[in-house]
């Protein structure tokens, strides 16, 4: 795996436990970057299993529930939290990655994915999103 933002993928004690977290450090403001993450338009431009969203428009917030279609099937699902620039969900019920955002520098920021431990192997899948986020917010930028 990539090394990325400096450090390798790593298992990290997150508020949900822990988690195997990959980050990437990306070249656009904080709020910039956040708003392509809670922005369910957003979700299938950077989300490589996501190829759509319905049920919300517009911004996540906790409790929002919805639909994404993965894989030509729609799955249900609901935001857990929302708040200090992460955010989590379940997806069909079982708890899903965590996103988050933090400072990394001027005009800089850390974008993180938060990965329960049995599903590591969807690293790989984050990786690519992490690259897709840094085009969407340098594009933007």
């Amino acid at each position: 795996m990539n090394v990325i933002s400096g450090r390798r993928p790593r298992i990290e004690q997150t508020p949900d436990g822990r988690r195997f977290v990959v980050a990437r450090v990306v070249g656009a403001p904080l709020d910039e970057v956040w708003d392509v993450l809670v922005n369910v338009a957003h979700w299938p431009e950077w989300g490589p299993s996501v190829s759509a969203v319905r049920g919300v428009e517009g911004a996540i917030e906790e409790g929002t529930r919805g639909e994404v279609k993965v894989a030509g099937a729609w799955i249900p699902f609901v935001i857990e939290t929302c708040r200090d620039h992460r955010w989590t969900w379940r997806v069909a019920g079982v708890p899903a990655t965590g996103h988050r955002v933090k400072p990394a520098g001027v005009e800089q920021c850390e974008v993180a994915f938060e990965i329960p431990l049995y599903a590591a192997p969807y690293a790989a899948v984050c990786a690519v999103a992490l690259r897709r986020i840094d085009d969407i917010a340098s594009r933007r930028h």
